[in-house]
Order: C-alpha cells, then structure tokens, then sequence
C-alpha cells in the first residue's frame, strides 16, 4: 500500500497576497479544510499508513510540484475544498476525478461513499470527471503525476454543510479516510518507468483511421506517442505543462491533456482503443468569439437547461428561442449568451441578489451602482438588454435594436472581442472568461457537436 498526499485546498499565497477560498459565515475555506486535514493526517498515522500532508503555504501549482516531487509510483493523492453558491439552500459532497478514467471514477466513488456512510446527512452529488467542474478541468486532477481526486466536502456557503462540518468535523475525517484506505488499496502498483516496465498497450484511432503505433496505459491513463501531437497540428513547444514520460526511449504525453487544444478524447473500453478526433473548425476556430454565429437548434438548448435544471424551463419556456433571436439580431453568439446566462443564475435557480421577476440573466448592473441588479419588463427585454451587452464589449457596430441596456454607454466599445477578456471586467472573477468556455463546451458536447 502506497503512501497518501493530503493537500487542504487555499490557504497559499496566490497574486501576492493569501488565498482564504470561499469566504461564508464568519470563516473561510482554507481554515476549515486545514481543520480536516490535520484530523485526516492524525487518523491516518494512528492506523499506521504513512500520509503526507501538503504545507499550508504552496500556492496550487506549488502544491502539484511539490506532490509530484516525492511522489512513487503506488502513492495517491487528494485536495479537500469546500464549495461555494449563490444560493443558500445549494448543498451536498461531490468528488472530482480526471475526465475519461473509469478507473478513477471507481476510485472516487469509493472515498465518497466513505465520507457519505459516515456523514449520511450530507447530500450525495456524485462522482464527476473534471470537465464537468466550472473550470471544465481541474489541475489538481491534470497534473499530479500520481493517481488524483478532488473532493468537494460540502457548500460552505449553505448554513446546514458548513454547521454539519463544524460539528461533526471528526465524523467528516473518518469517513474521508475510510475511503482513502480503500481506493489506497484498490491501486494497482505501476511499473516504474524503466527498460523493465511492462505498460498495457492500447490501440489509437485518429479521426476515423487507425494508427500504426500503439499508446500505453499507466495507472488507468491513456499516453500517447509524442508524435501524435505534430499529426494533429498541435505545438506543444509552449505548453509545459503538459505532462511527458519516456518509455522504451519513446516520449508519451498524456492524452486527455490534448482536450486543451480542441481535440475529441474518448475511450472504448470494448476494443481497447483512445480515439481522437480533431474538433470541427466552425466550433474550434471561433469558440472564444463574441461576435460569431451560434451553432446549436432550440431543441438542443433547452435540452442542454432542463438536463442540468429539470424546473429551468417552468417559469421561462421561450428563453432558448429568445436567445437565438436576440442574438442573430445583434450578430451575437447567441450560445455564448446562453451559456453565461447559465452560470450567471445556476441555471436558472437564481439565489443571490438575483430575482427572476427581474428578468436580468446576466448578472446586470443598474444605473447609479445601487445595491439591487438591473429589472426589465419581460423575458425578451432582459434577454436584449444581456446580448446588447456582449455587443457593447466585443463590437464596434451600432445596435440594431433601440438600447434597453442600462449601462451600454459606460462600457469602452469593442475592448473585449473574446470571452477570456470579460474576466474582471464583466466579473471580477479572473477564471470568468475560462467558466462560461468550460460551460460552452458542455453545451457543445450535450449537443453532440463535440465528443
């Protein structure tokens, strides 16, 4: 049995300054999982399993080098969040783990199940591949060079998660570590990589045609000949952080790693095979693009809403239709306002200082800076008011319509032509611009645009 990594999530210095995480009910993140893991580490020592714990100080990248530093090929590793919403009532465990590993995904399972059998008054949310996360990855999962998971404990912004794990902390402890023990146990040891290592061999199939050499499989992992990134026109010469291993004097990446550059991965378990597939321009070449054509049906935004919020449509049926009319109008990408729109209300759940009498979908300010969003006489104009918006940062170009958003003239025409550049300017959320691409490519895939 391999040694186990505990890494309690914030708390490090990130930009200069410390990063407390979520800040809800007269604590913080970082203190509350370093609460845990010191209960977590003091567990695992009295069952005398050797466990490390991360130093509180490492920013996240610290933290992965750190890890993958001391790491041996049987050890494991986990981070310890708590997740926050707009909405109060918004609760329950979750555990993330990389996307396409169904390995992992059993391995995650076993340590939420520990925690839930310990905790059953904590909601259930599931194990989750990382692309499901508001990111659309997790770096924690990416690159740790040892089997990863990501384990969200509960909301801390809900007054029930965060009162349950301030009472019952050491409940919360021993179940983490039940589940630790077990998927410790359930690792299958990895061959070091040397001349005498015996990776599987998996079968690659590349757009449709299947490719003469053959990938490897480590610790559940698909890696690929680096060669491969050259066919598929990717430079990985400026992305070091893509995770590289040499194996029989040939260097493999790991696969998953190329969904980062617009390239479909997926695994059938049947045959053995990673296929890959180069994702199609008109989704991959524009997919940052404010001012661009929107590629998805009505059908498939309302599906994509109600499989994500079964009641989302209930009180907003013609949003999907509102959406794609809006947009064409104004030459806005209407399935990037669709999917803000989706994170800017949780789907439509609202919570916050958002109402859904206000009919504002994108988080809107009110001319003066008071304290309440922007309200708008209907579904439609509230829509039009967030499209005119979009239009206002990505263009140039004269409205079409007669100006219904309040703050149109404040915004400095054309200054952010691409999602990533809303990121402090439409949120002060730095990761904005990342979370509605991670949201877009769901879409994307829920639509079978994409794999």
């Amino acid at each position: 049995m391999g040694r186990i990594f505990i890494s309690a999530a914030h708390g490090g210095k990130e930009a200069g300054g410390i990063d407390p995480g979520a800040i809800a009910g007269g604590t913080t993140e970082a203190r509350e999982m370093i609460l845990l893991r010191d209960l977590m580490v003091t567990e695992l020592r009295a069952r005398n399993i050797e466990v490390l714990g991360v130093p509180d100080d490492l920013s996240a990248a610290r933290t992965i080098d750190w890890i993958n530093s001391r790491a041996r090929p049987k050890d494991v590793a986990i981070e310890i969040h708590a997740d926050a919403a707009n909405n109060p009532s918004v609760r329950g465990g979750s555990i993330f783990y990389i996307a396409n590993n169904d390995q992992r995904k059993q391995h995650a399972e076993l340590v939420l199940t520990g925690l839930l059998r310990r905790v059953p008054q904590l909601p259930n949310r599931g194990a989750k591949p990382d692309t499901d996360s508001g990111l659309g990855s997790l770096t924690f999962c990416r690159r740790t060079a040892i089997a990863s998971l990501l384990l969200q404990v509960g909301f801390i912004s809900s007054p029930d998660d965060r009162t349950l794990l301030q009472s019952r902390r050491r409940d919360f402890a021993l179940g983490i570590v039940d589940g630790l023990v077990a998927w410790s146990r359930a690792i299958d040891p990895s061959p070091d990589t040397t001349p005498e290592a015996n990776y599987p061999q998996i079968n690659i199939n590349i757009n449709g045609q299947n490719y003469f050499e053959q990938g490897i499989l480590i610790n559940g992992n698909a890696y690929i000949p680096i060669d491969l990134a050259d066919r598929l026109r990717i430079d990985l010469s400026t992305a070091p952080q893509v995770r590289r291993l040499t194996y029989r004097r040939i260097v493999y990446i790991k696969a998953i790693e190329l969904k980062d550059f617009n390239i479909s991965v997926s695994w059938d378990s049947s045959t053995r095979t990673l296929n890959l597939r180069s994702i199609l321009t008109v989704c991959a070449g524009q997919l940052n693009q404010i001012i661009a054509n929107g590629h998805t049906t009505e059908l498939q935004l309302q599906l994509f809403l109600q499989k994500n919020n079964e009641n989302g449509l209930m009180k907003f049926p013609d949003l999907p239709k509102l959406y794609r009319e809006e947009g064409a109008i104004e030459g806005v990408n209407y399935d990037i306002a669709f999917c803000q729109m989706c994170l800017e209300t949780d789907f439509l759940r609202f919570g916050g200082d958002l109402k859904p009498e206000q009919n504002n979908f994108a988080g809107l300010g009110s001319i003066g800076g008071g304290s309440e969003a922007a309200t708008f006489p209907s579904a439609r104009i509230g829509v039009r008011a967030h499209i005119q918006h979009l239009k206002a940062y990505a263009s140039l170009e004269p409205l079409v319509k007669e100006e219904v958003d309040p703050r149109f003239r404040f915004v400095t025409r054309g200054i952010a032509p691409s999602i990533e550049q809303l990121s402090g300017r439409w949120s002060a959320d730095l990761d904005y611009g990342a979370k509605i691409i991670a949201m877009l490519k769901r879409l994307y895939q829920s639509a079978k645009l994409i794999d």
